[in-house]
C-alpha cells in the first residue's frame, strides 16, 4: 500500500498549486498529509472503498443563515411610531395638568382621537373627523391638509408666561408630523389601501392643525397669527 505524506503534497503543490486532490486507488494519506489538505482547504476525493470512511470533506466556511425578511416590517414600524405617539400624548397631558387643567383636557381629547386613528390603521375600528374651528389660516376645506405652522416657535416663546405650555404643544405637533412619511412608506404602491392611507394622514393633520389653533389661543391671540 502506498502512503502519501505531507512532504509529497507540499512538493506537488510547489510544482502546480491545486485546490482539489484525488487519492489514487490503493493509496493512503498519512495524518500529516490529511492535516495539510485541511489547513489549505483542499477538497479531497477518495475512490478506494477501503478508505472511503476516512474521507476528509473540507468545506468552505459558510456565512450564517440570514433570517427570512419579514414582510410586515413597515407596518411594525408604523405601529411602533403610533404607540410612541400615544405615550407622548400621555406625558404631555400629565405635564399640562399641573399647568392648566382646561388645556390638559383639550389635549386629552386629541389623544383619544389619535388612539382612534391608531386603531383604524390596525383595522380595529374607525376614526371620526374632528370638528373644525375655522380661523383665517385654517378652514373646513383645508382642515385635513398639511399646513405650515402659523408662526415659528423660538426661544422668545420660552420666556412667556405660557411658554412651557406652548413648547409642550409644539413638541406634540412636531412628533405628529413624523407619522405621515411612515404611513406613506407602509402603503407605497398599494392601490387597495390607498384610501386608508389618505384617511390616516388627513385625520392626523386635523390634530396637528387643531394644536396650531390651540397654540395660538394660548398666546392670547384673538386674531389669527398664521403667516401669509
Amino acid at each position: 500500500m502506498k502512503f502519501i505524506t505531507e512532504s509529497d503534497l507540499r512538493d506537488f503543490n510547489k510544482i502546480e498549486p491545486f485546490t482539489t486532490y484525488e487519492l489514487e486507488p490503493g493509496a493512503r494519506l498519512t495524518p500529516g498529509a490529511r492535516q495539510f489538505l485541511s489547513d489549505h482547504r483542499i477538497n479531497m476525493y477518495e475512490n478506494d472503498p477501503f478508505t472511503k470512511k476516512s474521507t476528509v470533506n473540507v468545506k468552505e466556511k459558510q456565512p450564517p443563515e440570514v433570517p427570512e425578511k419579514k414582510n410586515n416590517w413597515k407596518k411594525k414600524k408604523l405601529s411602533s411610531k403610533m404607540k410612541s405617539m400615544e405615550a407622548l400624548f400621555l406625558l404631555s397631558e400629565q405635564e399640562l395638568l399641573s399647568e392648566d387643567v382646561f388645556l390638559a383636557q383639550r389635549v386629552i381629547n386629541l389623544g383619544k382621537q389619535f388612539t382612534c386613528i391608531k386603531n383604524a390603521a390596525e383595522g380595529k375600528g374607525s376614526a371620526e373627523n374632528l370638528s373644525s374651528a375655522e380661523c383665517t389660516g385654517v378652514n373646513a376645506d383645508k382642515f385635513s391638509d398639511d399646513l405650515d405652522d402659523c408662526f415659528e416657535i423660538t426661544e422668545f416663546h420660552m420666556q412667556l408666561a405660557k411658554g412651557r405650555e406652548i413648547i409642550i404643544l409644539h413638541r406634540l405637533r412636531c412628533n405628529l408630523r413624523e407619522i405621515e412619511p411612515v404611513v406613506l412608506e407602509v402603503y407605497e404602491g398599494s392601490n387597495e389601501d390607498n384610501e386608508l392611507c389618505i384617511e390616516i394622514i388627513g385625520k392626523v393633520n386635523q390634530i396637528v392643525n387643531t394644536l396650531s389653533q390651540i397654540i395660538c389661543s394660548v398666546l392670547g391671540g384673538g386674531k389669527c397669527q398664521k403667516k401669509s
